[in-house]
């Protein structure tokens, strides 16, 4: 606390000031900042991959591809021929994924395809061990 007394000559007593200073305050806050910025460890948010280096040649083969179409109604077509039931389509995922080199799957649903109908599609692939499977068609999904 300060006091600030007039250099008055009156005869009645000085007024007594009292203002708290802040600047000690100023200080110490200052201080806790910093030590607050240097103690807090710095986040790194990295996933480690093992990334190919330059291009990779070239494939001697090109992979067979296998269309699979989902209707609005949620009738699914395997290269143009109807696939009757689910357990139709996990066979011939275990076909694929049973291959040397995989077919690629190219999953064309519908715009009004229900979207259980196309998870149901990508989960069968996944349990049956079929890796090589990709959307086509998305940019009807732009707006």
């Amino acid at each position: 606390m300060g006091m600030n007394v007039s250099s008055g000559g009156g005869a009645s007593e000085p007024e007594v000031m009292v203002d708290i200073n802040t600047t000690p305050l100023i200080d110490v806050m200052l201080v806790l900042l910093i030590m607050l910025i240097i103690t807090i460890p710095i986040q790194m948010h990295a996933v480690k991959m093992n990334l190919p280096v330059g291009n990779p040649p070239p494939p001697v083969v090109q992979p067979e591809v296998v269309q699979i179409d989902i209707d609005f109604d949620g009738t699914m077509t395997w290269n143009g021929t109807v696939v009757p039931d689910q357990a139709t389509l996990e066979r011939r995922f275990a076909q694929v994924a049973a291959e040397p080199e995989q077919a690629e799957i190219h999953l064309r649903p519908n715009r009004l395809a229900p979207y259980k109908d196309v998870a149901e599609v990508m989960a069968a692939a996944q349990r049956e061990g079929a890796t090589k499977i990709g959307l086509i068609g998305n940019e009807q999904y732009m707006q």
